[in-house]
Formats: C-alpha cells, structure tokens, sequence
C-alpha cells in the first residue's frame, strides 16, 4: 500500500475504536456542538484578507518531526494576530502527532475559521468536528468515492460546518458535490509526496469558478504566494514553512508582509 492507502486503512480502524468509547450521544452533548460555526467561505470572497489557512502541525511521515517548543495555544494566537485568515490543525494522532485537544485548544483562543485537518472517511468523524469546535472539514478526493463525498459533505453542511474538497488531479474534478463549500488542490501528491506547482495551476483553469480555491502544501515563500493569488487561489493553506521555525505566528507575520510587496508580472 502507498501511505495515503496506509493512513487510511488506519483511521477506519480508530474510528472502530472511538465510536465504541465516546458515543455519537456524548459528543452532541458537548458544549461546542450548538456553536454556530464561522464561515470561511465569506471571510475569503468578502476580504481583505491574507487568504492564509495557518497550520498547526507537529510531524508528517514525509518530514518527521517539524513543530517544537511552542504549545498549541501560543501558535495559534500568533497566527491570529499576524493576520492570518484562519487556522488548520492537524487532529491525526498516528501519523501527523495532532490530537482532540490540540482542536479543542485552538477553539479556546480564536475568533477565527478552524479547519479540521485530518482523513474523514466516516460521518462520526463530522460529529467530532462539530463538537471539537471546528468551522471547517476537510475531504480528501483521492481517499473517497463520489457517493461518500456527497455523503459527507452533507452532513457536515446540515450540521452548520463548511467543506474543503481537496484533489490533485484531475480525477477529483468528477466528485464536487453542491455541498462542497470550497475546493483545494494539493500541491503535493499524497501518494509519491512530490509538488508541483504548475500542475495546480493548470487544474485550477477546470474548477467551478463559484466557490474559492484553496492551494496546499509546498508553499514555501511568498513569492511561490503571490504567483498563486495571481493564477487565481484565494486561499492557502501553510503548515510547515511556519511550523518549522521558532516562532511561527511570526513568520506568518513576516511572510504576510513579504507577500504584500511583490509585484507579479
């Protein structure tokens, strides 16, 4: 199996294991299961804003260890006041070293969007969202049929929460439900871990042009930003380039400013 099959056939087997001790019930009965959830998509087409989706992420299989020394809550505070748009934090706890609570910390801080950064392949991991307090689920094309995207997408959309659909090729185009909410294209390819940017942008010119576009991964200066936002993105979602450093709230900050003064041709 590549990772991405590897990670997944792993996630529906803690999903076994959630679902038998934390029951759906519990987790409507949580206290951010009633929040009215902030909306990403009006925050990108209404701006100004950066556009930036700042992540918190301790670890990837392809990199090991990347965030040190700083807690969760500092992180994404610093993430806020640099300007960023909104948040993503990394819930895998197997692979990526996120967990519940590191969600549940951000909530605590923000008055931002929080994406919910994980492999949902399950309608009790939208559950978990909602009451973990996030605004925003990812779906990953690739780890899904189109009957499951639909499925999912609404019932996350029901619940009040937003939906990124992320792909990295062409075959995702087929799956975009009405209740994808924004879509996402995965620089990196989750099976080989190799980015291109100019695939993206060429996938970009086929997407639905009703719904902002999200880049990810392999965003490494604003430079590789500005020429982005030029070809079209709205958003961008940025994790290691700020989490490796020792202050990622300032880096954000800095790369925010860097941006601003690049002039694309």
């Amino acid at each position: 199996m590549n990772i991405l099959d590897q990670i997944i056939a792993h996630k529906r087997e803690e999903i076994r294991r959630s679902q038998t001790h934390i029951p759906l019930a519990t987790l409507q009965d949580s206290k951010h299961y009633a929040r009215l959830c902030l909306s990403l998509v009006k925050m990108l087409k209404n701006g100004p804003t950066s556009g930036i989706i700042a992540e918190h992420k301790r670890r990837s299989p392809s990199k090991g260890m990347i965030g040190k020394g700083r807690s969760v809550t500092e992180v994404v505070k610093g993430y806020e006041e640099a300007g960023a748009t909104a948040v993503s934090v990394l819930t895998d706890q197997h692979f990526f070293g996120g967990q519940a609570q590191d969600l549940l910390d951000a909530r605590s801080q923000l008055s931002i969007p929080i994406l919910r950064k994980d492999f949902i392949v399950d309608r009790y991991q939208i559950h978990e969202a909602k009451a973990w307090g996030a605004d925003v689920i990812l779906l990953i094309a690739e780890a899904l049929e189109k009957g499951e995207v639909q499925e999912l997408a609404a019932e996350a959309n029901a619940l009040g929460l937003e939906v990124l659909m992320e792909m990295h090729d062409e075959t995702g185009l087929a799956k975009v439900s009405d209740d994808v909410n924004l879509i996402g294209i995965n620089n990196r390819d989750l099976k080989t871990f190799t980015v291109d940017l100019d695939k993206s942008i060429e996938l970009l010119n086929q997407l639905p042009d009703n719904r902002p576009a999200i880049a990810e991964s392999g965003i490494d200066s604003p430079a590789t930003m500005a020429r982005l936002r030029q070809a079209g993105f709205a958003g961008f979602l940025i994790g290691e380039t700020f989490m490796k450093t020792p202050d990622p709230g300032l880096s954000c900050k800095a790369f925010i400013e860097d941006e601003q003064n690049i002039q694309v041709p």
